[in-house]
């Protein structure tokens, strides 16, 4: 059950060193980003926390993301590589978790898919920054077409599924890839790698922020996850619920999180 983040303790909050967080409808709010959920990321960064966005956006928008938001690293394409600003060079930097051979076969093996998605699921379609990916597709079932069914939408993860593919459906998308990792197993190894912590010891210090199935992983696996509000949207249809939920949804609970961490900290 998940429990109002107002009921988390101020010691817990204030033992956080930093903050995992989903993008779409966590920091964004119906697919914009509001000047205080931007806000909020450099209040944290500012506060001395470590920043990490873990995405299912593509690599294209994650170069972004590193060079120019207040963030450590980004983690893209719900766990195929992570990128980060390495400032003592003045250069971008990207770490992917497959070799090009293995993300060249993934691709081909994905056209398959895309193909028979748009066959057998009418209204679906590709979304619009697949352009900029490089390692999975991005089946668009509210972004930009008119929102499916339920039904509609386990129709396209069945079709990835029964090809070999992994599927996750995050709050605008369903992401499919060929590759055995995920938003978590690449978010352990890349703090292990990058910033030299062993997540499996210090998670209860991380918090990570999410709102929908595709961050169910992250959910189950740090004990101090926050859900945002429209996570109480995916009822039923989550492997593991985060232990705490904002209040507000959206970019304005990410606000409500940071501010009281950064309250927390500072008492």
């Amino acid at each position: 059950m998940m429990t109002p983040l107002a009921a988390c303790s101020r010691a817990t909050l204030a033992a956080v060193k930093g903050v995992l967080t989903d993008i779409d409808e966590t920091v964004s709010t119906e697919g914009s980003l509001t000047a205080d959920a931007y806000g909020a990321l450099e209040a944290l960064k500012h506060a001395g926390f470590l920043v990490v966005p873990v995405t299912g956006r593509p690599a294209g928008w994650c170069d972004h993301i590193a060079r120019f938001w207040p963030v450590d690293a980004v983690v893209g394409e719900n766990g195929a590589f992570w990128m980060w600003h390495d400032l003592s060079k003045a250069k971008l930097r990207t770490r992917f978790v497959q070799s090009e051979a293995e993300r060249a076969e993934g691709r081909r093996r994905l056209e398959l898919i895309r193909a028979q998605v748009l066959r057998e699921v009418p209204g679906a379609g590709i979304a619009s920054d697949q352009p900029y990916r490089a390692a999975d597709l991005a089946v668009d079932f509210r972004e930009d077409v008119p929102p499916l069914a339920p039904a509609d939408i386990q129709r396209i993860v069945a079709i990835f599924e029964r090809q070999g593919a992994h599927a996750k459906v995050s709050s605008i998308h369903v992401n499919g890839w060929f590759g055995d990792y995920d938003k978590l197993t690449t978010s352990r190894l890349m703090m292990q790698e990058l910033f030299g912590v062993d997540l499996d010891i210090h998670r209860e210090r991380y918090v990570f922020a999410g709102d929908s199935p595709n961050d169910a992983p992250m959910f189950g696996y740090f004990p101090n996850a926050v859900g945002m509000a429209n996570v109480g949207d995916f009822a039923g249809r989550l492997d593991h619920q985060p232990r705490w939920v904002t209040t507000a949804r959206s970019g304005a609970g990410f606000v409500e999180l940071a501010r009281m961490l950064i309250e927390a900290r500072q008492q």
